[in-house]
């Protein structure tokens, strides 16, 4: 789309787009849900991760909405553009002969419908250029809100990408340091142990980060529908792999060997469970990457109350075939390990090592497009109106910008959760609930004198109540409160 500052990019069918929001949703964070569930209790468990759906499904057409409302509100401004070029062109002719026009009225105090040209068609607020968070910040957004929104993704995403550089390494060097024959039990290992001779497990590590950075960096230069491919590719493996945890967990409980015995609400394990499950559904901070390229969009808003839906019965399969399948005991953080620690449970090494590795199946998919993400919304905080970057800066120095930062924290230390974990809390709250719930409320706000009341807006929410609006805000702060008092009582027991 000429003017876009970002690449829209090739189009993709609308289930392509709905497998990419799946992939980008279901990561490694579904791994650490059954020990949560199982802390925390099946009933208290079960209600959370559903009300945790819904809210973030309500912000997820926020944000759709806030997307079509700004490529209207491109289109105006550049039919108000129009306008004032054929004012300008036709400054030779009489004033009455401008002001039968209509031009003696301010363009910007009349509503977009009556400057219409007679032949022109389609509807204003179809999504056909690519608008990314922070542009749409800076259209309804004050600049003290278009800061906030600025630190609050580049915290949040910086955080993201250095958590997966890091993640995709550990994994590797543990499946190529570790032991995963049958007599291995529950072995801990340091950084400084042999891995290969005289490689030790911390060398290990950055030379498989050197690699992942060669993999995946590139992607960053390029658009998310560059990984279309690869993301298909790991969606079949990632339902592979969570089928088979699925399936054995249910062949062990058909024997009568399911040792596990949840609780129905364990108080005490509620704030783990929240911590595990509150960004459980995060994707709305590359729904424009996500979106905008599917070719029919008619059905976009279907697809994506099924991709919820599917998601959130998944998960709660997984939880529940773990935590009654496993003694709570026996359940670790990352799921996987439940099956890779014990051969009673899977005594084939071929698919032992599979669910070991795991980890980088997930994780290398999410990488290229919250990078892409975080790239694209360096380029419109940047941006000026009319302007356009040289090819070096756009191609070379916004990808590098992105990509160097988070290799280089996590080429420095792969211990990452006290780095990020604080900011990616608060950060994630901003991105998921409050950025989204302003997003929408000044969108209608800003075009409703332009457009009138009588406009729709096609990809409005079915949230469109402003009570939909404050609700997410009171649920926001309720997230902060929580959190905070969660990382006090954490700090104090220590």
């Amino acid at each position: 789309m000429a003017g876009g500052i970002t690449e829209t990019g090739e189009p993709y069918s609308p289930y392509v787009g709905l497998v990419y929001m799946f992939n980008l949703i279901v990561g490694t964070g579904a791994l650490t849900m059954p020990k949560a569930f199982a802390t925390a209790g099946w009933v208290v468990s079960l209600a959370l991760i559903c009300f945790l759906a819904f809210m973030s499904y309500m912000t997820t057409t926020f944000v759709i909405e806030a997307m079509a409302a700004a490529n209207a509100q491109l289109r105006w401004k550049r039919r108000e553009q129009e306008e004032v070029n054929d004012s300008e062109s036709t400054s030779d002719y009489s004033d009455d002969e401008v002001n039968i026009r209509g031009r003696s009225e301010p363009l910007e105090a009349r509503p977009i419908l009556s400057i219409q040209r007679g032949g022109q068609s389609g509807d204003h607020f179809d999504i056909v250029e690519r608008v990314e968070m922070g542009q749409m910040a800076s259209m309804f957004f004050n600049k003290v809100g278009v800061n906030m929104f600025y630190i609050c993704i580049i915290v949040y995403l910086y955080g993201d990408l250095a958590i997966y550089a890091a993640a995709v390494p550990i994994s590797l060097m543990e499946v190529a340091c570790g032991n995963h024959s049958c007599s291995s039990g529950n072995l801990k290992y340091n950084d400084t142990d042999s891995c290969w001779g005289p490689v030790k497990r911390k060398d290990a590590y950055r030379v498989f980060l050197s690699i992942f950075t060669l993999l995946l960096g590139p992607f960053t230069f390029f658009n998310a529908q560059k990984t279309k491919y690869l993301q298909l590719l790991t969606s079949v493996m990632r339902w592979l792999a969570f089928t088979m945890m699925i399936v054995l967990a249910l062949i062990r409980i058909g024997k009568g060997k399911g040792a596990g015995h949840p609780p129905v609400a364990e108080i005490s394990g509620i704030p783990n469970l929240f911590g595990v499950c509150v960004y459980s559904f995060m994707c709305q901070h590359s729904l424009p990457s996500l979106i905008t390229p599917i070719s029919d969009k008619k059905r976009v808003g279907g697809l994506v109350l099924a991709d919820y839906s599917l998601i959130l019965a998944f998960y709660s399969l997984l939880s529940f075939t773990a935590i009654f399948c496993f003694d709570s005991s026996q359940l670790r953080d990352m799921y996987t390990l439940s099956f890779t620690d014990s051969c009673d449970v899977l005594d084939v090494p071929t698919l032992r090592y599979f669910l070991g590795l795991f980890p980088v199946f997930t994780i290398s998919t999410n990488f290229p497009i919250i990078a892409v993400t975080l790239r694209n919304n360096w380029k419109t905080l940047f941006h000026r109106d009319g302007g356009t970057y040289p090819w070096v800066v756009d191609r070379i120095v916004f990808p590098l910008i992105t990509l160097v930062p988070p290799i280089l924290v996590a080429f420095c230390t792969h211990d990452l959760e006290s780095l990020v974990g604080i900011t990616g809390a608060y950060a994630g709250t901003g991105i998921q609930y409050i950025i989204p719930a302003f997003l929408v409320f000044l969108s209608r706000r800003h075009l409703e004198p332009v457009f009138g009341r009588d406009a729709v807006n096609k990809h409005r929410s079915p949230f469109r109540h402003t009570f939909w609006v404050g609700f997410v805000l009171l649920w926001a702060i309720s997230c902060l409160m929580f959190v905070t008092a969660n990382i006090v009582l954490t700090e104090t027991k220590h």
